[in-house]
């Protein structure tokens, strides 16, 4: 599908696009994401008759803007967390010529890579919803909508939202890079863990993590952790402690919310012991989703490490 021979001609016809190759019908959800009365209760819905004043992009484009709806594609967004720190890959998937205001009918497109090639994906915007609640990645900012267009243009490529269920976080970097990505294994870390993240994050690498267990039901820890869950890594600083140094590692949850609770999280007493300037740049004590960690609480709490770049 050509995006702006579809735009041109909706806007020459005053229509709002609507796509016949992922159309607005169950077959797009797919048949096992929800029980059968539920999907029969989804509405499909454009951003314009959710909003006033809808946005494709508001102040930027922020991993802070992707709060998980109910599809278990936390591996997707935990790869969108880590290309919103790279605006040179991110231009890439979400090309600038559309939006809400100028030239607007109901169409979008974003690319991806797939098989040594950037593939252009072409939607309408029109949404699944359910009660009232997006069935997607809901906006932080209720009139933002680039990680739920996204998420659908992702969604068609796979076949469905039901294909988004459950996924390889390796898989997604590549898809939003087409880069070279390494996974290494926590239960027999490399020596030079810390350097390797120290590195991966001065050479502005795409990086996550996954927890161990089942990603399917999502248990909680009582330390905050999500078992069987992917994570976005964000930083990774060495950071002088009392009186020696001390590796740290910051890693975001694409749920939006529920963070670490151990040392170095938001509230704890390891903050008191860094220096001021250090602590007021490198600590945002919100319920964001993210939070800290020391390298050896990582290596014990997570099971894969995994690295992208656009060279190896």
């Amino acid at each position: 599908q050509d995006f702006n021979n579809l735009r041109a001609l909706c806007l020459s016809q005053g229509l709002l696009f609507e796509d016949d190759t992922f159309p607005a019908h169950i077959s797009s959800i797919g048949p096992n994401l929800l029980p059968e009365d539920k999907l029969r209760q989804i509405e499909w819905k454009r951003p314009i008759e959710l909003q006033r004043h809808p946005h494709l992009i508001m102040d930027g484009v922020s991993r802070f803007d992707i709060m998980q709806g109910e599809i278990g594609d936390c591996w997707m967004l935990a790869a969108l967390g880590s290309l919103t720190l790279r605006k040179q890959f991110l231009e890439n998937v979400l090309p600038k010529d559309q939006g809400f205001q100028d030239d607007y009918a109901g169409i979008f497109h974003f690319r991806f890579w797939q098989y040594g090639d950037w593939v252009d994906v072409v939607i309408d915007d029109r949404l699944p919803i359910l009660n009232g609640r997006y069935l997607s990645v809901h906006p932080r900012t209720s009139n933002e909508f680039w990680p739920s267009l996204l998420e659908k243009a992702y969604a068609k490529l796979q076949g469905s939202y039901e294909n988004l269920n459950g996924g390889y976080l390796s898989d997604a970097l590549v898809d939003l890079t087409g880069g070279v990505q390494v996974q290494f294994s926590l239960k027999d870390p490399p020596p030079d863990l810390e350097e390797i993240l120290k590195a991966a994050d001065k050479s502005r690498c795409l990086m996550g993590c996954s927890t161990p267990g089942q990603p399917k039901r999502n248990i909680e820890l009582r330390n905050g952790i999500v078992q069987g869950h992917a994570y976005t890594i964000t930083g990774a600083v060495k950071i002088h402690y009392k009186n020696s140094w001390k590796h740290i590692i910051r890693i975001w949850n694409p749920w939006g919310h529920g963070e670490w609770r151990g040392p170095w999280s938001d509230d704890s007493p390891q903050w008191d012991h860094v220096e001021p300037k250090y602590r007021e740049a490198l600590l945002r004590n919100k319920d964001d989703g993210e939070f800290w960690m020391s390298c050896e609480n990582f290596r014990e709490q997570f099971s894969w490490l995994y690295i992208c770049n656009n060279t190896p």
